[in-house]
């Protein structure tokens, strides 16, 4: 419950929700902290009620969906590998998908007649091999995907609530997606009505719960390419679909080809490649910035915050470096970074590159 009450705070996305556990040791805690961080911050900062949360939680069992917390049983394991997981998600269904041999397919919403057969070879092929096929219950090619691993198993990673499922031609889809024994699942609130921002959200989900991503059509400006994009960062691979130069929804996967993706053809040239994938492989990862704990250093000054911002611009730079720029100590950097957080004037990439906010 402390943890849902932590994670719903205004500003509190997952980088700030591991920070604020890392500094004050529990959700508990940090929910006890909050107070006085935020009158540091001069702003408003929104924090649920326990009867609040105790709602959500009710609300979602009628949904028949549950919440779950990394590091638990059912927790997918592929998510615990990407920079900046979430701390919670809503889930339903899929006890007995397999959650380990997963493939994400993804590509334009409106996808051509031959992107469509292509998709529901690929799909229905990897599906009969084994894979659970992930995708975001889009227009398209997403919807293509899940409906060509019904039987055999598919996930949908919803950007809004469950109660808000996007687009809503897609909601018998996700009806048919829980009856034939897949998966739905969300890092938002009940009640979220998805936004622009949201996608990218959803897609780094799709990629960070897939082994590999397969592109099977994508515009030069898409948010296909942003997922391949975010598997790349999360050492997932990544496989296009050639498609005609002369088509412009095949502008994307070709880019993605001349720039290493591998080009496939069939299901088969996946399945040789993720045969030796291992996104846990821990030498490849860096851990989210987790500065060691100084509880008895005095709070940092406004003379300490002036200099931290004017370190941060709208690039995004790693703490280490803040830290060699501002002179500051860590356990400083850390706290003055939760309260420019808490008050929304900075914002995370990767859970370990920060940038300063500019409205």
């Amino acid at each position: 419950m402390a943890w849902l009450r932590l994670l719903r705070t205004d500003n509190v996305g997952p980088a700030t929700f591991r920070q604020l556990l890392n500094r004050f040791g529990s959700a508990e805690a940090a929910l006890a902290a909050l107070p006085d961080l935020v009158k540091r911050t001069g702003k408003p900062v929104r924090v649920i009620s326990q009867s609040a949360a105790e709602d959500e939680i009710a609300g979602l069992s009628r949904y028949g969906a549950r919440l779950v917390a990394a590091g638990e049983a059912d927790y997918p394991q592929l998510l615990s590998y990407i920079p900046a997981s979430p701390p919670l998600i809503t889930m339903a269904g899929g006890a007995n998908l397999s959650w380990q041999r997963t493939v994400g397919v993804v590509g334009a919403r409106n996808a051509s007649a031959a992107g469509i057969k292509m998709t529901r070879m690929l799909s229905s092929e990897l599906g009969e091999r084994g894979y659970t096929v992930v995708s975001g219950l889009a227009r398209g090619i997403d919807t293509a995907a899940h409906k060509a691993t019904l039987t055999t198993g598919t996930i949908a990673v919803l950007a809004g609530g469950f109660d808000k499922i996007y687009p809503d031609e897609n909601i018998p889809l996700a009806h048919d997606i829980l009856d034939s024994g897949g998966a739905l699942l969300t890092e938002m609130p009940l009640g979220w009505e998805p936004r622009a921002r949201d996608f990218p959200r959803r897609n780094r989900l799709v990629s960070g719960l897939s082994l590999g991503i397969v592109v099977v059509e994508a515009a030069k400006r898409s948010g296909s390419l942003i997922t391949a994009r975010l598997a790349l960062e999360q050492n997932r691979d990544v496989f296009a679909v050639p498609g005609s130069p002369l088509d412009p929804r095949s502008e994307g996967g070709n880019a993605l080809i001349q720039q290493g993706a591998k080009l496939i053809t069939n299901a088969q040239d996946i399945i040789e490649t993720l045969g030796s994938a291992d996104p846990s492989r821990a030498a490849l990862f860096d851990r989210d910035w987790e500065p060691d704990l100084a509880p008895d250093e005095p709070p940092p000054s406004d003379d300490d915050k002036s200099r931290l911002v004017a370190s941060l611009n709208a690039t995004p730079v790693e703490v280490d470096e803040l830290v060699r720029q501002s002179g500051l100590s860590v356990s400083a950097i850390q706290m003055l970074l939760l309260e420019l957080d808490l008050a929304g004037e900075i914002e995370w990439s990767s859970g370990q590159l920060v940038a300063r906010k500019y409205s």
